[in-house]
């Protein structure tokens, strides 16, 4: 069989690898890193607008709850001088807010009123950021798949105020995702209420409803992403020993250098994007780094093998084409069974987990061109001048031990 002459691409690959990092690094500079909220301190609020379709109160001596799932509502009595109970209603029996408030209302204390009586129940969900304690105090329930509003209607809401607005969903049941960055010292409370008060005047107190908040300060943001960096560090200085000790130190330094080079590809094509980089996406760089030295070890074990069973080579570029021809066929399987998964969770997935799935995709490519041109290049440099350790008179041995 025809032996493949990878090194023919060795130059052209590298000079294509130059101009991609390049751009990234020109990217850094004129875009900058879409940093997520675990890298950057701020505020960050899911909320949806909608006019209620009903609200709840009680008034009594008992202690009253209620929790309201996409099966059912959970109305909890419990108190001294009451009967300690739970009132399930199904929402596959009460199926509209009309019937739902009939039952409701049986419950001695509480009151449940209507502003939109035909609407599924299925659909219902309560504002995270009220307690679902039940007092004199009216509680709104709010209807999924109803808003009106528009990415455009929440950041008219802001004015001039430096925030980021993210739409999450599509149409009628869209939520949006609300970031503003904070300063050392900055209050919790206080941010929250600043984003609030703008979302109130704009659309009106009872027609917001809050689904979920999360807070993070600027002291720890910066330990988050100094241990994020020191861990990729680590995790490369790692791999070069394991790499060093089990082959040959120019063996390890190629596979680094891969490494480094499906990291600055992956961070360029994060930068143009302008993907969010969070965690979550951390986690994909480390597991491109993890696959491809996989790979890349495979191919320096073939090439190890071969340095032995190919005294008669001339030169060390025959040994690596070689090499590179007998794990061709498995470094594509591998890659292309691999992305079966990873595209399934970008097509059927959204949100951190589709962003997860993207960078895998570029980076499992990056990770197999890397390991064929990229560490094979930088090792027949080091090794330009490498001569045959086992000598001519070795050839009848080794023909021996081929026919074995």
């Amino acid at each position: 069989m025809k032996t493949i002459k990878f090194n023919k691409g060795f130059i052209p690959a590298a000079i294509i690898s130059g101009i991609i990092i390049l751009a990234g690094v020109v990217g850094l500079f004129v875009k900058g890193i879409n940093f997520g909220l675990d890298f950057r301190p701020g505020m960050i609020e899911e909320v949806r607008v909608a006019e209620p379709v009903a609200e709840i109160g009680y008034n009594g001596p008992a202690k009253v709850s209620m929790d309201l799932s996409a099966g059912q509502m959970d109305i909890v009595i419990s108190g001294v001088g009451a009967t300690n109970e739970t009132r399930s209603f199904n929402f596959n029996v009460v199926k509209t807010v009309s019937e739902l408030a009939a039952e409701v209302n049986k419950i001695d204390g509480v009151v449940m009123n209507v502003r939109n009586g035909s609407y599924d129940t299925t659909k219902l969900f309560l504002n995270s950021a009220v307690t679902n304690q039940l007092s004199d105090s009216i509680i709104y329930i709010y209807p999924a798949g109803s808003s009106k509003v528009t990415t455009d209607d929440v950041r008219a809401a802001f004015g001039s105020d430096s925030v980021d607005i993210k739409q999450l969903g599509a149409g009628a049941d869209a939520s949006y995702q609300i970031r503003k960055s904070v300063k050392e010292g900055d209050v919790q409370a206080d941010v929250l209420a600043g984003i609030n008060e703008k979302l109130y005047s704009k659309f009106g107190k009872e027609n917001v409803a809050v689904v979920k908040t999360d807070f993070i300060g600027a002291g720890m943001s910066k330990s988050i992403a100094i241990r994020s960096i020191i861990m990729l560090l680590l995790t490369v200085v790692l791999i070069w020993v394991y790499a060093a000790i089990r082959f040959h130190w120019d063996f390890a330094l190629g596979s680094v250098i891969a490494l480094i080079h499906d990291t600055c590809i992956i961070m360029a094509f994060i930068i143009w994007t302008q993907m969010e980089f969070s965690t979550t996406v951390l986690a994909a760089v480390l597991t491109i780094i993890g696959y491809s030295i996989n790979a890349t070890v495979v191919i320096l074990d073939r090439i190890r093998y071969n340095l032995k069973m190919m005294p008669e080579a001339k030169n060390f570029n025959e040994i690596l084409n070689k090499s590179l021809g007998d794990t061709l066929l498995r470094s594509i399987l591998t890659t292309v069974t691999t992305l079966f998964a990873v595209v399934s969770l970008y097509v059927f997935t959204t949100g951190s987990i589709k962003n997860f799935a993207l960078a895998m995709i570029v980076g499992l490519i990056s990770g197999m061109y890397s390991s064929i041109f990229i560490s094979s290049g930088f090792i027949a440099m080091f090794r330009k001048n490498w001569k045959p350790e086992y000598g001519v008179h070795h050839s009848a041995k080794t023909a021996k031990i081929q026919e074995e």
